[in-house]
Parts: structure tokens; sequence; C-alpha cells
């Protein structure tokens, strides 16, 4: 069956989206729409948590009634689960429905029970496969994906993962809104945002990390796409701040470099940032490049302060090696942002309290940390299982007889307030001026919208009457 207009739509809505789902566009999505523009006659991309229009009074149903003859959604996230499948079973009983993303992979049983209007659920990767699904091979031949037939679900084989150089990047003018930073649906920057992949999977083995394994398994050996290919696509991008979001931009630093090179010779003025790895600073050539060529912000995944824990996790280096490298890095005008997990197997409260002075004193000017979560798949889940004292939640996040959920949400509280002071924010603030990651225009519409920003991080205390014992604990407490 030749379908003429598919409709690949993002489920997830604005009520209830954090502000990082707000600020990300639907990628995965779009690149699945990217492969399929040759298969059908008409692509329409929608993102229903920038069409409040069409979800009121059913238009969106309407629309889908008149228009579409098939409909492909993406879900990613691991949120709002009742209300997509409540969107899902309102869908025309007539239509084909395909479902696809990572956490429909990994939900796969889940969706087809709650369900019962969907036919299709693409498994991981899934450019290959929704192209023979709209070109009409049958579904018992096409491989990666589970099917309903006569009410019995099929789960065909694994599809082997595609060279990235041959998938097709998304057309970004099937977009109907533009991606900035919100909070409780007011902007609060003024930058639009983009990412752009320029290479999947990642030739390191880190013990905690799921990311170079899909839902299913597999691991994602790396595979990366051309300098030429990559500066290309940068050029079709409008917004002013691109995040690379690779596993780790810098696996190949000639690669890098050239990136870099194109750049700074089509005179691209943009604002970079990317994920690499700390030994980054052994390439000061790339990185000076980098500079140059615009990048502003690099995310390092540093996880813990303790070489015992960085041993558990594999991941290659050790605190005397982080603390040399961003001797180097600290050199370079850019923003530094450090990734840490607490709550590992054997670790300490004092140990879990070291990690803001760690950051501090090795010279981040920003963290993110988060407990430790045993993914189906993760290398650590046995270790974790047979570890005395040790389970694992129906979320996925560690905890201990010695730590539970609640006391490790209250040790993370303790690092939030002890790394981020007045001061941090003041720092933060003036070095990004500094090296332009926020322009004067940036900082004008930042300012005018602070109320709005301090109102929704202190949101839950004025709801519950606490809003004085946070400010105390912000403004006064640094222990």
């Amino acid at each position: 069956m030749k379908y003429n207009h598919a409709l690949f739509l993002n489920p997830y809505v604005e009520k209830s989206a954090t502000s990082a789902m707000m600020l990300f566009p639907p990628t995965g999505l779009e690149y699945i729409a990217a492969s399929a523009k040759d298969c059908v006659e008409k692509v329409t991309l929608m993102d229903l948590r920038y069409e409040k229009d069409l979800l009121e009074s059913d238009k969106l149903l309407d629309f889908i009634r008149r228009e579409i003859d098939v409909v492909c959604v993406g879900v990613g996230w691991d949120r709002q689960f009742e209300e997509i499948c409540g969107l899902l079973n309102k869908m025309p009983p007539d239509l084909p429905l395909i479902l696809g993303g990572y956490t429909a992979t990994e939900k796969i049983e889940e969706f087809f029970k709650a369900c019962s209007r969907i036919d299709i659920i693409v498994r991981g990767e899934g450019e290959a496969s929704i192209k023979e699904i709209l070109n009409g091979v049958p579904a018992e031949s096409i491989l990666g994906i589970s099917y309903r037939v006569n009410g019995k679900i099929n789960h065909n084989q694994n599809r082997p993962l595609s060279d990235v150089s041959l998938i097709p990047s998304p057309d970004r003018k099937l977009r109907r809104n533009e991606y900035r930073y919100t909070l409780n649906g007011a902007r609060v920057a003024n930058f639009t945002f983009d990412t752009i992949l320029s290479s999947r999977g990642c030739p390191y083995n880190c013990k905690f990390c799921t990311f170079t394994l899909n839902p299913l398994g597999q691991k994602r050996t790396y595979s990366a796409r051309s300098a030429e290919s990559v500066v290309e696509e940068i050029k079709t991008i409008s917004a002013e701040v691109i995040l690379f979001s690779d596993e780790d931009l810098s696996i190949n630093p000639k690669r890098v470099e050239k990136i870099c090179d194109l750049i700074i010779a089509a005179k691209i003025k943009k604002r970079f940032a990317a994920q690499v790895r700390v030994d980054i600073a052994r390439y000061p050539v790339l990185l000076e490049k980098m500079v140059k060529a615009g990048f502003k912000a690099l995310l390092i995944g540093i996880e813990s302060p303790q070489d015992r824990i960085l041993a558990q996790l594999n991941k290659g280096f050790d605190s005397a090696a982080v603390r040399r490298y961003f001797k180097v890095l600290k050199k370079y005008p850019m923003h530094y942002h450090g990734y840490f997990i607490y709550g590992n197997i054997s670790e300490t409260e004092e140990e879990m309290l070291y990690i803001p002075e760690f950051a501090k004193e090795i010279g981040v000017d920003s963290i993110t940390f988060l407990k430790l979560r045993i993914e189906k798949f993760s290398p650590l889940r046995e270790i974790a299982e047979n570890a005395p004292g040790y389970h694992i939640g129906s979320n996925g996040v560690l905890y201990s007889d010695e730590y539970s959920y609640d006391k490790l949400k209250k040790i993370g509280k303790r690092i939030k307030f002890s790394f981020y002071t007045p001061m941090r924010f003041v720092k933060i603030l003036k070095k990004s001026i500094s090296i332009r990651l926020l322009t004067f225009k940036d900082l004008m519409f930042f300012l005018f919208n602070l109320p709005l920003l301090l109102k929704h991080i202190f949101a839950r205390e004025i709801q519950r009457g606490r809003l004085k014992d946070s400010l105390k604990r912000t403004f006064f407490n640094n222990n």
C-alpha cells in the first residue's frame, strides 16, 4: 500500500513536561521522518508540547481523520505513559498506528497491553524499518519490529545497526516551532536551541552507562559522519546555540579539528556545546580550534572524586588525572559542566558529600549530580544484585538498607546547596558573559525574567510554606 500523508507525532504535552523536555527538539523522531520522506507523498511533523490549540476540542483527531492515512508516534521519554496511551486509544481505528523510540522499545509489552490501537512498534534505531513499513513490505519480513496480528503479538528478529553516514539528517523545515528554554510555559532565555548528531555509539565501556546499548541490549559500535556532512547540516540550522549530542564528540580528535576548521572557513557564527571526555585536555591544538570555532561549553562526565568508585565504574582515569586535566582545561575560555553520580555501591555519605568540594577544587563551573541508576542491560546490574543490602527500585535507582531513596534525596539536596551558593551563580553569570556564552541581549532578557526564574526555583517551597527556610539554606548556608 502506498501512503499519501504520514503524520510523525511527538505525543508529550507541556503540562507535565520538564524544562529539559521543552528545550530539546524531538531529534529521534525527526530522523525517522527524514527517512520516510521518499516513501510518502507528504510528511507532517507535530510536537504536541507546542500545539496547545490542536489539543483543544479534539482538533488534532479531526485533522488526523481528515488528512492523515498513517500515524507514527515517537516515545523517547519515560514520562506521561497514561496520557500517551489515552491519546493513542483515541486514534481512528482504520489508520495504521506505529510506535517507536527508546521508551517504546523498553516497554513493548506495556504499550501493546495498554493501547489496543497500536499495530506496530519499531524497536531500536528505526530509520530502515520505517522505510520498509511505508513501502509496503510485509510485516513478517521486516527486521526490528513487533506487530499485532489477530490479537497476537509477534516479535521479529533484531535489525543490525546501520552506518550513521547512511542515515539522512533531520529536515528542520518540517518543524512548526522554535526551541527555547522555558519554565512553566514562559521563556527565560532568548536564544534559540538545537542539537546535531555527528556520530552514534561510543568505544568506551563505562559500566554505569547504557546510552551505547539500545533497549534490546545491542551495543552501538562507534560510527561517525564525515566532517563535511556535519558542517553542511550546521549550515541549515537557524538556531543560535547548538549542542553536539554525541556520546563523546572528542573520540576522534583529528575529525573534530576538521569540523572546527570547516566551521571557521565557512565563517559560521554559532555558539556550540558538546559532551566530551575529560582527557580532551591532551589535545591543546583541538581545544584552541574549538574556542576559535565558537565552542562555549564542554559537558564532561567526571562521575566521582573517589578512585575506588571510578575503577568500579570503569571510567579509565583516576582523580589525580582529573585534577591534572582540569589544570589544562581552565586555560581555555569555555564553560565546564561536570556530571557526577552518587549513591554508588559501597559509597559512604562522607564520600558523596565530597562531590561539591572536589568540583570546586578542580574548577568546574557547574555540575549535575544524579543517583546511580541500574538499567535493564547495565553491566552493574549483576554486581548490584549481589551486593548485600542493596536494592534496585522500580525506577532503576539503586538504594540500600543504609541509604534509602529518601536519605539519598536528602544527601542530594546537601550536595546542591553546598555547590550552588550565591557566589557560584555570580561566577557563572560573569563567565558566561566574558566568554560570550550569553550575549548582552541574552543577559537583558535573563534579568527581565529573573523573578519568574526564582519563582520557579522555589515554587515547591512557596507551595509548602517553606520559602523562608529554603532561602536561608540557599543564600546563607554553605555547609
